[in-house]
């Protein structure tokens, strides 16, 4: 998650409320006339039928309620016309009147037949009588209690604004705008708000918001909608209760493009107010600022957010490093594109890249520099900084950085995640777990249970790691990064044989990366198959020759094959390189056969880890 500059309120009346909880009782519905107007959820049915979902339900099922479902019958993907709704309403009321009319009434009695029952029949309806003025009586004089009071507002998830302008390729411009508020509400320490990573996986989704609300365990939920027309934006967004599914916030902003930044400062203002969150000064400072931006900048900026954000490989990087340029082109000054660049090279520096460290971790340092000169809140900024000086072995920085993120921004999810990852290397394995459990509460998605394991594993906590990966590879079977570590804990646990097939699943999906194949290695080894790891062995040598592969790979093999000169000659190599895996020596478990030697040591204190 990238933030946004913090951003000013907007002068007065620049937006209008159309749902004040005051008056919205007196306020009649009013259904549009459009013959044969489709409704595409349970949600929409409900709403035109005034009853809920759960009525709208029962009654296709039980009365042959006019429903359809699309052709791909996925769950929950109906439509209603309201024009067929009409009619079977219409007929459902006939026929409750004429079921009331066929009720045979009571055959007449003589007059001899009811007289002698006359007298008694007064006493009883006499009686009744009593009751019920004395009940109302009761009622009437008894002191009402009050309602309970709703329950505060804790935590929100702001849900992927709708793109309404009918064009696809506007999509950036709704994810900007939602990843923006979140951004300015993460700044919020009373708030727990979920990350923009999680909830665009609620895009288009069929759930109601009591089901998105209890997936992500937030009391509330933002839903809203963009059009763009030109130069001209509209935002519409509601607050609605996460266990009631009650609206009980509705507002419209309309404005120029070029006054997006403080529609975004305005719209999160507005529901840090009426969650009743509280916000320190500073934080208000943080959320309200706004900074005079080109629509043209910006516009570049959000294209270059929404292909980070949706990157699936090297190329989709080099276009969001593009847009980021070009907005800095255009105006230098404009911190959040230095961050956004920060990002696309700290995400080229990762193993399945394929690019050396070296190349990538002095452009990472120098934007995050560069955008922490210009505005020092950016948390994101000392994120992607922090990683970088813990890589490199710079302790103490790496932690005020980490800690810096968290005071400006303390629902941060990279952060507390990044910070997990230093606590585990400095042997601190509790608040390690802790740490990245708060990660993964504030975004599900991004802190996946793949680095939920990783520092179980470190933790050697190995059952729990495994568990987390196995649940990680029933949803998404083609993970190599799940298969990839579920080979480092069966290794760990001594079960070679078992770690080979997500071994070499990983090795088939990530086309052969050499960071998989030297934990093949270690299990063909421990399994007895020591040619076929010497085979890979070689593979790994002759690619060396002509491109990069990282020397941790090489200390990860020849610790498999218990080669301890070789891993020792490649940790020198690592050190040289300031490879990632040096980040792990105090507690990595491949790391117990050497502890004992002096090189060790030595290697400990070089790192700063002794």
């Amino acid at each position: 998650m990238l933030p946004l500059l913090p951003l000013p309120r907007s002068p007065p009346g620049a937006a209008w409320n159309v749902m004040d909880p005051q008056v919205t009782d007196t306020l009649p519905v009013e259904k549009p006339s459009t013959p044969g107007k489709r409704l595409d959820s349970w949600k929409e049915i409900a709403a035109w039928l005034s009853r809920d979902v759960t009525t709208a339900q029962r009654w296709e099922k039980r009365e042959g309620m006019p429903v359809h479902r699309h052709a791909h019958e996925k769950r929950g993907s109906v439509y209603a016309l309201t024009s067929e709704l009409d009619v079977w309403l219409k007929s459902r009321k006939l026929l409750e009147e004429s079921a009331v009319d066929s009720i045979p009434a009571s055959p007449p009695r003589t007059e001899a037949a009811r007289m002698p029952g006359r007298p008694l029949r007064w006493t009883y309806f006499a009686a009744v009588a009593l009751v019920l003025v004395a009940a109302l009586a009761w009622i009437a004089w008894r002191p009402h209690a009050a309602p309970p009071p709703p329950q505060k507002i804790r935590s929100l998830a702001v849900l992927p604004l709708r793109n309404l302008s009918g064009n696809p390729s506007q999509e950036y411009l709704a994810d900007g705008i939602t990843e923006a508020i979140i951004g300015r509400l993460a700044n919020i320490h009373d708030l727990g708000v979920i990350s923009h990573t999680s909830v665009m996986r609620f895009r288009n989704s069929q759930l109601s918001v009591p089901e998105i609300a209890r997936s992500l365990h937030v009391d509330a939920v933002v839903e809203g909608s963009v059009i763009r027309d030109g130069d001209h934006i509209r935002v519409s967004a509601q607050l609605i209760r996460g266990a009631t599914d009650q609206h009980f916030w509705s507002q419209t902003y309309d404005r120029q493009f070029s006054d997006v930044l403080t529609l975004e400062s305005d719209l999160a203002q507005s529901i840090a107010e009426k969650v009743e969150a509280t916000v320190t000064g500073e934080e208000h400072r943080r959320i309200a600022q706004v900074r005079p931006v080109a629509p043209e900048v910006y516009e570049s900026y959000l294209k270059g957010l929404f292909a980070l954000d949706n990157s699936n490989k090297p190329s989709d990087i080099e276009q969001s490093i593009g847009y980021f340029n070009d907005a800095i082109s255009r105006d230098p000054t404009f911190a959040p594109a230095y961050v956004g660049l920060a990002a696309d090279y700290s995400g080229l520096g990762t193993v399945f890249a394929g690019v050396s460290p070296s190349q990538t971790r002095p452009s990472v340092v120098s934007y995050s520099r560069q955008a922490l000169a210009i505005d020092p809140r950016l948390a994101d900024a000392h994120v992607l900084l922090a990683g970088v000086l813990q890589e490199q072995w710079h302790w103490s920085e790496a932690e005020a950085e980490y800690r810096r993120a968290l005071d400006l921004s303390p629902n941060n999810a990279a952060a507390l995640a990044g910070l997990a990852l230093w606590l585990v290397c400095q042997g601190r394995t509790e608040e390690a777990v802790d740490s990245i459990a708060q990660a993964r509460a504030l975004d599900p998605v991004g802190v996946s249970g793949v680095r939920v394991a990783w520092i179980l594993f470190l933790s050697r906590r190995f059952d729990d790691a495994a568990r987390e990966l196995h649940s990680v590879l029933a949803m998404q079977p083609d993970s190599a990064w799940g298969s990839w570590y579920l080979g480092f804990v069966l290794n760990a646990e001594h079960r070679p044989q078992e770690a080979i097939a997500p071994l070499e699943k990983a090795i088939a999906v990530s086309g052969r990366n050499p960071a998989i194949l030297a934990i093949l290695i270690r299990a063909y080894a421990h399994a007895g198959r020591r040619p076929d790891a010497l085979r890979l062995l070689a593979e790994m040598l002759q690619r060396s020759r002509t491109g990069y592969v990282p020397a941790g790979a090489f200390v990860n093999a020849y610790l498999g094959l218990d080669d301890k000169e070789q891993a020792f000659v490649w940790l020198d190599r690592a050190a040289a390189e300031q490879s990632k895996i040096l980040q792990f020596l105090r507690v990595h478990p491949y790391f117990d056969p050497l502890r004992s030697d002096p090189r060790f040591t030595q290697l400990e204190r070089r790192v700063g880890l002794q």
